[in-house]
């Protein structure tokens, strides 16, 4: 016979995994059977299990409306049986569920602006980095500029969208009727971090982005300069390049310099 934590472990775990095993040591009550009682805690568990998608998702919920991320929540529970103890982190899988599960798949709005809402809980949970004042670029020698190598802040994430779920994200925090979904003829590039304690994202030109990309990967400013040339005048590519640079240090989005080799 079983102990009273070894029922009550059985009875978490069926809950949990959709099994109907427990229902051998349950008992009727004398008004309702054993099944329709277990019932009531598993469905109170899903529940729960759908609002905390909702609060990390909220404008997914808006988009898709009551009934349809009911629909969508629910298939989500019983793909993805939660393994961890902070629901905090149940939600993470949203993006690439609705990616591999029709009819979500074939609307990539719908899991870009899961992944973009995604994106912003996640830096505004992530870890504290230095952050780059622009003293400390003032201070940089004219002759260390070409060599200067950048350092991203920890929370930056860079992220292609095929979708206008950007534009469909903003609409709906402004309260206001998103636009149609549609599929880009170019892809929207969004950067997302965390900026004094506030998550934040914005698009960024394809000549930035470029810049951003190579920049974070170890490329030094005198190349990226070059490079700049190839995409407008190249008589002000140093100066084009200065002026993402402070936009990024002003935002926030750097923690560091130094100079290569």
């Amino acid at each position: 016979m079983k102990n009273f934590q070894e029922l009550q472990d059985e009875f978490q775990r069926c809950i949990t995994s959709g099994d109907d095993s427990v229902l051998a040591e349950i008992l009727d009550s004398p008004k309702e059977k054993r099944d329709v009682l277990f019932g009531v805690y598993r469905y109170a568990y899903s529940s729960r299990l759908v609002e905390a998608l909702s609060n990390d998702h909220p404008y997914l919920h808006t988009y898709l409306g009551d009934n349809e991320f009911d629909v969508m929540g629910k298939a989500y529970v019983e793909a993805k049986p939660s393994e961890h103890a902070n629901l905090r982190w149940y939600s993470r899988g949203i993006p690439d569920f609705l990616r591999a599960t029709e009819p979500y798949s074939d609307y990539p709005a719908i899991c870009e602006l899961a992944e973009l809402e995604r994106a912003l809980n996640d830096v505004f949970d992530a870890t504290d980095g230095d952050i780059l004042a622009i003293e400390q670029i003032a201070a940089v020698p004219p002759e260390s500029w070409n060599d200067l190598v950048f350092r991203p802040h920890v929370t930056a994430k860079r992220f292609d969208f095929t979708s206008n779920a950007a534009a469909i994200w903003i609409a709906l925090k402004g309260e206001e009727t998103p636009p149609d979904a549609e599929v880009l003829d170019e892809p929207c590039r969004v950067l997302v971090w965390r900026q004094d304690n506030t998550p934040m994202f914005r698009e960024l030109t394809v000549e930035e982005a470029m810049m951003w990309d190579e920049a974070v990967n170890g490329i030094p400013f005198g190349v990226l300069c070059s490079m700049l040339a190839t995409y407008d005048d190249p008589d002000n590519a140093a100066g084009r390049g200065a002026g993402y640079l402070r936009g990024w240090v002003t935002s926030g989005l750097l923690s560091g310099i130094s100079v290569g080799a």
